[in-house]
């Protein structure tokens, strides 16, 4: 997703972009007219965006970048992440005179090209303030949610219950079609009905039916997500046995597929399997 979000900054903004492989960093400048640039000069701009697998990256980058930061730096962090450890970089950059909010998206990376993805901040209402109007050209729902670590903690409960979904929908149309009902005629039924919900309206007929399984969000990050999302529980104390049991189908469904790189729709595949029929 930051690919195509930094490429909206860029159409507004002054936009130096960094990434891991630096010939993607090229291709970008060469895209949008932004400037490809080495790690530590990211630090000149005044406003900071990050969007990596885990917070643990972004920790190691912002102690890469802290001995060029200047006071008064906004870092807007992106990474569907851990509330705990970004507090701690939070704390970190802070002793640099920085500001950080932990400022999770959703949408997808057709809703970041589309400019309509959805930004879920946890930070002070100062920087959200000072933020918003630079996300603004690339979010179409803008929403602070609480102090530090609030983002990153909405996005795993938001991806838990997507997690959900796709599970509970997995096994209910591998049974439907087991019993002889075309899968289509099923979905369409449900997507008119109180079980419709994003996967059964925007994914599971475009992957699952489609047998295209497009990869746009890996099995693995949404295993991820559900880890922060068992930590997040763990940290309120509240009872919680149906999410903490989706990690755990989430987990086995990891070592089943062997390849945490296919699209997360790809559990239906392991439900076909252990099923014994294609929902198709």
């Amino acid at each position: 997703m930051g690919y195509p979000i930094a490429g909206h900054l860029a159409q507004h903004h002054e936009t130096l972009v960094w990434n891991r492989t630096f010939a993607k960093a090229q291709a970008h400048a060469k895209e949008f007219g932004s400037r490809a640039v080495e790690l530590p000069e990211v630090a000149q701009a005044d406003i900071l965006f990050t969007c990596l697998p885990t917070s643990l990256e972004v920790d190691e980058i912002a102690h890469k970048l802290l001995p060029y930061l200047r006071p008064g730096t906004l870092w807007v962090d992106h990474t569907s992440g851990e509330p705990e450890l970004a507090r701690k970089t939070a704390r970190m950059l802070q002793e640099k005179g920085v500001s950080y909010l932990d400022a999770c998206l959703s949408g997808g990376v057709a809703g970041a090209v589309q400019a309509k993805a959805t930004v879920m901040a946890g930070g002070s209402p100062e920087d959200f303030a000072r933020a918003r109007p630079v996300m603004e050209v690339y979010a179409a729902k803008i929403v602070h949610v609480g102090p530090l670590g609030s983002g990153h903690a909405v996005k795993a409960v938001n991806n838990a219950l997507l997690a959900v979904n796709l599970w509970a929908l997995s096994e209910g149309m591998a049974a439907l079609v087991k019993q002889g009902v075309e899968a289509r005629l099923a979905l369409e039924v449900i997507n008119a009905s109180s079980g419709r919900s994003n996967v059964s309206e925007n994914l599971f007929g475009q992957r699952v039916l489609s047998r295209q399984f497009t990869n746009t969000f890996a099995l693995g990050l949404l295993a991820k997500d559900l880890g922060i999302c068992v930590k997040v529980l763990e940290a309120a104390g509240t009872p919680a046995p149906l999410l903490r049991q989706v990690r755990e189908f989430f987990e086995v469904a990891k070592r089943e597929v062997g390849n945490t790189e296919v699209d997360h729709t790809a559990v239906a595949q392991l439900i076909e399997r252990w099923s014994g029929v294609e929902i198709r």
